[in-house]
């Protein structure tokens, strides 16, 4: 294997250069390397800290070498070092160790992963004789929600080592494809979502690829291909294959009941996951492609409360993704919903791949898919110039060149002033005469104020042209069609829910919008969340009449928790007055 392509999967040991603002689904750390912050990524404990904790877990001696995880494991332990240390590494694809973290006298393993069960990506051994405190992964949950100061000092840590993992690209995967091919472009997205570590290799611009290719027996009719660290490889995955062979998925047992689960985990989803977990929920969250939704794909959101100078939709998802995982949520992603059956004692939700799970209330928060533009060849130019998403991923793809955006409201809004950062102009089609009705003032007083953005008004993209890639376009405006030199564009016209597969289990607008706030017989409901069956409610884009925005989205998420508890309250009431009567009756 090409020695340039070896370094890449063995880093160096904490680089000291700054590293550009992380891109993934995992909170940033304003663009600096983590690994320069020692005392928040690698904190020492007090003794005062560890004399509260002793109770829940176990004191152990460790022999020079021993192995205490390795990646690939699910549900590891958490160590705390009382003596001696514990040396963190990843391997090549030869087997050749890396030990890139050193954890010492009271400094303690782990990352995001002890909050999950997904399976590890690095690998942790005894460096000498080494005293520690061991914690099996349920005392350990105790401990960061009993404990909560020393919690807090555990989870910035976690965020951080997972920021630095991806930034160094240690404890991942590499990914050989073409820059503009669709199927990469879906592979870097939905790890760069889901935050997992990779390098991205574009076979037409890195000069030692050929090498690489050749010395890892890849074709170019494979590519894209996913270096696995175990010397395997994917070739073209789905999101699925993907996820499975990375060890990103959840373990779904059919026959287990849950108190709640969510469908989709775009802000509403998350913000329902967050209340229930807390309030002692046995929650699972079940999402198709990555934590976020369609906010994910925003790049900043500005007008969220409590974020004056704004946050991304990924950054604002990675943290109620870890947040719902702290309080015991159980997250399954590349899990698309594909049934309801609602006809027996308890909700059974069937999943694409043969996969059921069962739970006693469901809060559906699929939201909506992205609506298409309508046109001849949209189909075979998505993701190889149409674009439904407006993140730093997609603006390394229109560095300094004209660029449109297509729609008229916030998101659109939003895509626009982002991209212009990067592109050398954007044009903002628009079909109707005003943004008025359509999008915040002050994205309009921005858009309006930009030189690198021009505004079209009743102007449509009438011609897509391109053979392999979109090349050109031809639109419609007040003076007639006009031919122009663009290569991306990006379509924020709106969204058709995603309820295709309730059935006939619930009432739909007649839109497909989930109705809420009243029973199969038209009586008013107890809560206006509530669909036409008890125990299942919806929240967010996919209810027949809600506020498109995110911050209505996590108010109905975290509000409906209340009707969930009546019900599931109802519920056990009901099932101990059966009980009863059939004790009585006997």
């Amino acid at each position: 294997m090409n020695s340039h392509y070896k370094a890449m999967t063995n880093p160096p040991e904490r680089p000291q250069n700054n590293i550009p603002q992380n891109n993934s689904g995992v909170p940033t750390v304003d663009g600096a390397d983590p690994y320069q912050r020692e005392e928040q990524i690698f904190p020492t404990l007090k003794e005062s800290h560890l004399s509260r904790i002793l109770s829940f877990c176990k004191k152990e001696t460790q022999k020079d070498g021993a192995l205490l995880f390795e990646r690939g494991q699910r549900s590891v332990d958490f160590f705390i070092i009382l003596s001696g240390a514990i040396e963190i590494f990843d391997t090549d694809n030869e087997g050749n160790a890396n030990v890139f973290t050193v954890h010492r006298e009271n400094q303690f393993t782990g990352e995001l992963d002890l909050f999950n069960d997904r399976e590890i990506l690095v690998s942790g051994r005894a460096s000498g004789v080494t005293e520690v405190l061991r914690f099996k992964r349920p005392d350990f949950r105790r401990m960061v929600v009993t404990e909560p100061d020393i919690g807090e000092i555990i989870m910035r840590a976690f965020i951080l080592r997972r920021v630095g993992l991806i930034q160094h690209g240690q404890g991942g995967v590499t990914v050989f494809g073409r820059k503009q091919d669709s199927a990469t472009l879906q592979i870097d997205r939905f790890l760069t979502r889901n935050g997992y570590p990779h390098k991205m290799i574009d076979i037409d611009a890195d000069e030692d690829s050929a090498a690489a290719m050749e010395g890892f027996n890849i074709q170019r009719s494979d590519l894209p291909v996913v270096i696995l660290p175990t010397g395997g490889m994917l070739k073209g995955p789905t999101d699925k294959q993907l996820a499975d062979g990375l060890g990103l998925t959840e373990e779904l047992h059919p026959d287990h009941l849950y108190d709640l689960a969510v469908i989709g985990a775009g802000p509403s989803g998350l913000a329902a996951a967050v209340y229930g977990a807390s309030e002692g929920l046995e929650t699972i969250i079940i999402e198709k492609l990555a934590p976020g939704g369609q906010a994910g794909t925003s790049s900043k959101i500005e007008n969220y409360l409590g974020f004056p100078t704004g946050i991304s939709g990924q950054a604002l998802a990675g943290r109620a993704q870890i947040q719902a995982q702290k309080f015991g949520a159980r997250l399954a992603i590349s899990r698309n919903a594909v049934g309801l059956d609602c006809n027996g004692d308890y909700n059974k939700l069937m999943l694409e791949g043969d996969e059921a799970i069962c739970a006693r209330a469901l809060v559906i928060a699929s939201g909506a898919s992205y609506r298409k533009l309508n046109l001849e060849n949209d189909e075979k130019f998505e993701g190889q110039g149409i674009h439904y998403a407006a993140t730093p991923m997609e603006s390394k793809l229109c560095h300094d060149e004209e660029i449109a955006v297509v729609g008229g409201g916030n998101s659109a809004g939003q895509a626009a002033m982002f991209l212009s950062q990067t592109a050398k102009h954007v044009h903002l089609l628009i079909r109707s005469k005003t943004l008025a009705a359509s999008m915040s003032s002050y994205l309009i007083d921005r858009l309006e104020a930009s030189p690198k953005v021009t505004i079209r008004y009743e102007t449509a993209i009438t011609e897509l042209i391109g053979e392999d890639y979109l090349e050109s376009l031809r639109w419609k405006g007040p003076d007639g069609h006009e031919d122009r030199d663009i290569r991306n564009v990006f379509a924020m016209i709106g969204a058709v829910p995603n309820t295709d597969w309730i059935g006939d289990c619930l009432q739909l607008d007649g839109c497909g919008f989930i109705r809420t706030g009243s029973d199969c017989q038209g009586e008013p409901t107890d809560s206006p969340y509530m669909t036409s069956r008890p125990g299942i409610v919806a929240v967010g884009d996919v209810r027949s009449g809600s506020v498109k925005r995110v911050a209505s989205g996590v108010g109905e998420g975290s509000v409906v928790i209340q009707a969930v508890h009546k019900y599931l309250s109802d519920q056990k009431e009901a099932e101990a007055k059966r009980a009863e009567t059939q004790t009585e009756m006997a």
